[in-house]
């Protein structure tokens, strides 16, 4: 694994060439800042018009706490991955647990979704993560997760 190095901002072109993810559940729209094998500081900018808000609720839309936690793991992936130089590789970032997943504070459409992630333990192919996702500065979300680099599933 790399030594810890400060990166620059990554645009949405460098995120798709980490994640596999794509429309509708591609939850990391830029990279502040990521200090390769430590942490990285990524944004989620939550518009209206994200899928999810048409049944979340009509008339009140909420920003599920799952999808939250869905983007810290997203910001993780990028984290792991950049740190392992793996992007273009075609390995894949899977979950494996999730521990203390607390919800805070609703996250409405308009807000800008800070996600901060750090490494906890890293292991081989197995790592763990803290992460926060914020507006603001006010906590919407926290937990520590592990999560998994792999080959994709074959066909």
């Amino acid at each position: 694994m790399s030594e810890a190095t400060g990166v620059g901002a990554y645009d949405i072109q460098r995120i798709l060439k980490a994640l596999p993810h794509r429309y509708p559940l591609l939850l990391v729209d830029r990279v502040r800042s990521i200090e390769l094998g430590v942490r990285i500081h990524a944004v989620k900018a939550v518009s209206f018009n994200e899928d999810f808000f048409q049944g979340h609720f009509p008339g009140a839309p909420i920003m599920p706490g799952v999808l939250q936690i869905e983007a810290l793991a997203q910001a993780a992936a990028i984290l792991g991955i950049e740190t392992l130089e793996l992007a273009g590789t075609g390995k894949l970032v899977f979950f494996m647990g999730i521990d203390g997943a607390k919800f805070r504070s609703p996250v409405t459409p308009g807000c800008l979704l800070d996600l901060e992630v750090e490494f906890l333990q890293k292991r081989s192919r197995v790592y763990k993560f803290k992460g926060r996702a914020s507006v603001e500065g006010k906590t919407t979300t926290e937990c520590e997760f592990t999560a998994m680099i792999a080959d994709p599933p074959s066909d």
